[in-house]
């Protein structure tokens, strides 16, 4: 993923590729580790790997408003690229939206992930087409772009086509795209065809897929990428068939036919061999995602601290331990170049 942006180019360089929603360790305490949370930051960027810190794998709605503000400057100030950075900053409160937002753009992140409000559920368009609007006129940055989140789920409350349409009406610059992790390839085809192939160069709006399982279908029909939970433990496979694909859309047209049909079967393969991965770590035999995800890091890295999950989440147990250990030793799993210590 590249985003090595001159102060000038900000406005306009987008952010694209292979991002990780980054888990937050915590203490035996339950407060944030910022150590461990740099640490694993540095080495995601090492792997080719953006930061959507604050996301629903970073456990974002269990912080506090303070611990993501102070989090975010500890990120900037240990020298963590912003231009790198989507940090998720949408709560059920304008207020609480509107400082993270503010904050995030100070810093030059790239842009912002923002879910709708989520407690109140059967919210109209209208409702929701203020929401976003109130934040875009309280930020009051030329800087800012926010990508809309739709997790339903999770958060129930949607993002539709029509909110978008409307949205990208009012703030073309602002609204920059959205992470879908609806799970359903036929939400994101259609947002897709609604917005990727027909946009202007003055209104782009990037769509990135929850899933790497969808990334291959996303770059073949105009997306630019994927915000995923595995990429905590699995950034440079997934970045590989990113570049693949950057690759076919690039590649020369002279290509023989029989040189296409090699890379299209190679990227299908990489493909596959993500979505085993991927199968592993979102196995209902596990209690969260999230806590597998943990587990894994702990495992590799040699650091059990790194299992601790703030409730209503729970941890694996010794047996779950195990068990995943064992398949992703089964499947082959190596972790990447470097590790988070």
């Amino acid at each position: 993923m590249h985003s090595s942006l001159g102060s000038g180019e900000k406005m306009t360089e987008r952010i694209r590729g292979v991002l990780a929603p980054v888990v937050t360790p915590f203490k035996a305490d339950l407060s944030p580790d910022r150590k461990r949370f740099i640490a694993h930051c540095k080495w995601l960027l090492s792997q080719n790997c953006g930061l959507a810190v604050f996301g629903t794998n970073s456990e974002a709605n269990s912080l506090s408003l303070e611990e993501r503000l102070n989090l975010l400057d500890e990120l900037v100030a240990a020298g963590v690229d912003p231009s790198r950075m989507m940090p998720g900053t949408g709560c059920c409160s304008i207020m609480e939206t509107v400082k993270l937002t503010k904050q995030a753009v100070e810093h030059d992140c790239a842009g912002v992930l923002m879910l709708p409000p989520f407690y109140y559920k059967d919210v109209s368009e209208d409702g929701l087409y203020r929401y976003f609007s109130e934040v875009v006129q309280r930020v009051g940055d030329a800087r800012l772009k926010i990508y809309l989140y739709h997790i339903p789920p999770v958060a129930v409350v949607g993002i539709t086509t029509g909110l978008v349409e409307r949205l990208l009406a009012a703030y073309p610059n602002a609204i920059a795209g959205m992470k879908d992790s609806s799970g359903d390839w036929n939400n994101t085809q259609t947002f897709l065809d609604v917005f990727a192939g027909t946009a202007r160069a003055a209104r782009t709006f990037d769509v990135f897929v929850g899933s790497e399982s969808f990334l291959l279908a996303n770059m073949r029909n105009g997306g630019v990428g994927t915000i995923s939970a595995t990429a905590n433990v699995n950034p440079a496979a997934i970045h590989e068939l990113y570049l693949e694909c950057i690759r076919s859309q690039t590649s020369d047209i002279q290509y023989q036919k029989s040189d296409i049909e090699h890379q299209t079967s190679k990227m299908e393969r990489q493909q596959a061999d993500l979505n085993t991965v991927r199968g592993v770590f979102s196995s209902r035999k596990f209690p969260s995602m999230i806590a597998a995800l943990k587990q894994a890091i702990a495992i590799y890295a040699d650091d059990p601290a790194w299992r601790t999950v703030r409730p209503p989440l729970v941890e694996l147990t010794p047996e779950q331990a195990k068990t995943l250990a064992a398949e992703l030793k089964a499947i082959g799993f190596r972790w990447g170049a470097g590790k988070s210590e």
